[in-house]
């Protein structure tokens, strides 16, 4: 049963979300289905990855969400002739003091928005790993704890675009979801011609939720309760990766949590305090989709990843969270 404290968590959360929403809205034009997946991603305590040609909002998307949170925020251009420890930060001799210091570097900070990640050579995407799985940085030996809330937003070109380096597999891994922008309509294009035709409106966006506001409500949604049938249909998807004939690449455990963790996020935004099969269904093609390498035969077919994943949806029997679901039914 709901306790009254944890409808009122609930509640606040909607209303936090929504402001934050409401205020990334005044930058992005048309998009609110990718609005809503960058603040299910930041409630979930994940990583997101905004990949699309050049010129459509990837990095203003990031910089709204990050101003529209009182809050640390750096920004890392990435390019090849960055280096490891302009990210993690490096040890330098005090000659006064004669002993080594620790000058932090750019992922200090609550959110980090890594701009054009795929720039940067595979060496240097690698120093991201350790703060994105367990939000600390080691240097020289020493560990030091990243603040929270922390989050990374990483923007990346196409990889077929001239001085791109293709993300390692267990750095896309580390991204809970992947979004991408997508040209606007002609409609929202207008729009965005007289908003953005003067100064830029992220001059005027002003914080709407503070740092301990998105601490407290990324709580409330780890409170969320998913039911075994729930779980088990998220593991079932998952697996199918795995088997799937079109893939040489499966999904990881860590997919399967990073899935859960969303779809929990996913239900509070919604105002639930449960998760359904259907937040787990709205979220699989861009927590699963990007995780995932085709095979040579389904590259020749031009068979793409999300395609996959919408085939292993609608193969895969949808569970009834609360009673028993009639044999091989599916929802479509």
């Amino acid at each position: 049963m709901t306790t009254y404290d944890e409808r009122a968590g609930l509640g606040e959360l909607s209303a936090t979300a929504d402001r934050i929403r409401r205020s990334v809205e005044t930058v992005i034009e048309g998009k609110p289905e990718v609005v809503r997946l960058s603040l299910t991603v930041l409630l979930a305590e994940g990583h997101l990855l905004i990949e699309d040609v050049p010129g459509v909002g990837k990095t203003m998307l990031a910089k709204a969400l990050a101003r529209s949170v009182d809050c640390s925020v750096r920004r890392i251009q990435f390019t090849p002739d960055l280096l490891p420890s302009d990210i993690t930060g490096v040890s330098v001799y005090d000659q006064q003091r004669q002993e080594f210091e620790f000058k932090p570097g750019a992922v200090f900070a609550q959110i980090v928005i890594g701009d054009e990640i795929n720039r940067a050579s595979p060496k240097t995407q690698s120093a991201l790993l350790e703060s994105m799985e367990e939000q600390q940085v080691t240097v020289d030996g020493h560990t030091y704890e990243l603040p929270a809330p922390f989050m990374v937003v990483a923007t990346q070109n196409p990889v077929e675009m001239e001085g791109t380096y293709p993300l390692p597999e267990a750095q896309r891994d580390r991204f809970m979801a992947r979004v991408s922008m997508g040209y606007p309509s002609p409609e929202a294009e207008l729009r965005m011609l007289d908003v953005h035709g003067g100064p830029s409106p992220l001059d005027d966006l002003q914080p709407v939720a503070h740092a301990h506001e998105i601490v407290k409500l990324t709580e409330a949604v780890r409170a969320v309760h998913v039911a075994e049938p729930v779980r088990r249909y998220a593991v079932d998807l998952v697996a199918a990766t795995r088997q799937h004939p079109e893939l040489r690449l499966g999904a990881s455990p860590r997919a399967t949590l990073h899935l859960l963790r969303a779809a929990k996020a996913a239900a509070a935004l919604a105002g639930r305090e449960f998760a359904l099969p259907d937040d787990v269904q709205s979220l699989a093609v861009a927590v699963l989709a990007h995780r995932l390498l085709p095979s040579a035969q389904a590259q020749l077919n031009r068979r793409t990843a999300e395609q996959v994943v919408l085939d292993i949806l609608q193969r895969t029997p949808v569970p009834d969270p609360f009673g028993q679901q009639p044999p091989g039914a599916r929802r479509v």
